[in-house]
């Protein structure tokens, strides 16, 4: 499994319920890696997708302790261990964490591989990922060089877990 998100400086991810910044070169990168793909994300992350409706082309397994929407086009599991039992569907290569704050916290360690575009500014966040870089665990094996979008510096990264994954 991998995951994918955007952080800032300090590792923030959103602010009520919004992303940081949307970067169109992210934008087109994130669909590029899921496409065709899974991903697994929670419910606040599922409600603030355009219209609450699932990502086109992409299988869309939404965990929640509740039962909150009732949509054909995604999978809702309630525990990790159904999350778990669901996954064995699919290739560990093709699932993707999209968020948020605690299924990233939650799922990280069933990860492999983690991108991360990191923008090069501090923000007023609420949400956070878990900052690879204080992590042990964590290698980074690639960081592009730096990217400008207005007037915005980001470069894309990305991690390998050093350790052992188990399912």
């Amino acid at each position: 499994m991998k995951a994918i998100v955007v952080v800032d400086l300090n590792w923030g991810i959103g602010y009520k319920g919004k992303l940081l910044e949307k970067i169109p070169e992210d934008m087109k990168y994130f669909k590029q890696l899921t496409l065709n793909k899974v991903v697994v994300m929670g419910r606040e992350t599922f409600e603030s997708l355009p219209n609450k409706e699932p990502l086109k082309d992409r299988i869309n397994i939404v965990l929640s302790r509740k039962k909150f929407i009732n949509n054909k086009n995604i999978i809702i599991c309630n525990s990790i261990k159904e999350l778990l039992k669901e996954i064995e569907k699919y290739s560990t290569d093709d699932i993707f964490v999209i968020g948020g704050e605690q299924i990233y916290s939650q799922l990280i360690s069933y990860c492999n591989e983690v991108y991360v575009t990191k923008i090069q500014n501090k923000y007023i966040a609420d949400k956070f990922m878990v900052n690879l870089d204080s992590d042990k665990q964590w290698e980074l094996v690639y960081k592009s060089e730096v990217r400008k979008f207005n007037e915005i510096n980001y470069s894309f990264t990305k991690y390998k877990n050093k350790g052992e994954i188990i399912y």
